[in-house]
Formats: structure tokens, C-alpha cells, sequence
């Protein structure tokens, strides 16, 4: 198993911040790994909603449905994908002193049979890949 946990202190109101994080599909606006963002279904983001990711990892495309499992605006969401392993993300908003935001992230990537064997060297890569993100995460949340 794989993890990466940040946060990010967000000029943004935590209704703001927290719409902006659900919407998956502005992955593709703050994590350079991920290639293409798309909702997949319509109506309001929700529990369920879906969405297409194509992501770069370990020197290939990955696409990926990540479906959001827990909805709790403006607080918290959990989403999820599987495709040979399970990659979970659990964001959380709070109001930060003197306004703003907090925007907690915590990445697990879990890998099932041989598979495992990897996890310490995806380890070392996910945090690379974390740190990307977060660069790029501050950025979107602070414009």
C-alpha cells in the first residue's frame, strides 16, 4: 500500500474549495500526471458521480473511473477507482483562522496479489507523483 497525505492552506471559502475538489475532473487543471478530466454522467456532483481520468503513471497512460463513495458537502469526499489495484482519495475541508480554507488530501493506492511485492517502490513513487500535485494544488486553490 501506497500513501500520500497534504495540505493545502486555500484563499477560498471552504464551500468554494470544496466544490472545486469534488468536481474530479479538475484533476487535470492541478496534478500534471493526469492527462485528461471528464465527468462521466450529468446532473449535480454527487454521491456516485463519476468521472474519466486519464492518468501518466510509471511511463504509460492509466485510464481510470473514479466514483465518488461519500459526499458530505462542503466537507468531505471520498473517491475511488479500480483497475488491478484500488486508488482511494479522502478530501476534507475546514475553515482555516482568519478565513480560507484548509483542504486536507490523503491518497491510498492499495495493490492486491504479486503485486504487493511493488508497494515500497510505488511508495517512493507516489510521493513524487504527491508532490506534483500539490505544487499544482496550491496554485488552483489560491487564485
Amino acid at each position: 500500500m501506497a500513501r500520500y497525505s497534504t495540505t493545502i492552506t486555500s484563499r477560498l471559502s471552504p464551500a468554494e474549495a470544496f466544490a472545486y475538489m469534488a468536481d474530479f475532473s479538475n484533476a487535470r487543471l492541478w496534478d500534471p500526471s493526469v492527462r485528461e478530466g471528464a465527468r462521466k454522467d450529468t446532473g449535480p456532483i454527487g454521491l456516485g458521480s463519476e468521472f474519466a481520468i486519464l492518468a501518466r503513471f510509471a511511463g504509460r497512460d492509466v485510464p481510470l473511473t473514479y466514483t465518488i463513495l461519500a459526499y458530505e458537502p462542503p466537507v468531505k469526499v471520498v473517491l475511488e477507482a479500480r483497475r488491478g489495484f484500488i486508488s482511494r482519495d479522502t478530501i476534507t475541508v475546514e475553515e482555516a483562522a482568519g478565513g480560507g480554507s484548509l483542504v486536507h488530501y490523503h491518497a491510498v493506492l492499495a495493490f492486491g496479489g504479486v503485486a504487493r511485492l511493488v508497494a515500497p517502490l510505488m511508495q517512493v513513487v507516489f510521493g513524487r507523483v504527491g508532490a506534483k500535485a500539490k505544487a499544482g494544488l496550491e496554485t488552483a486553490l489560491n487564485p
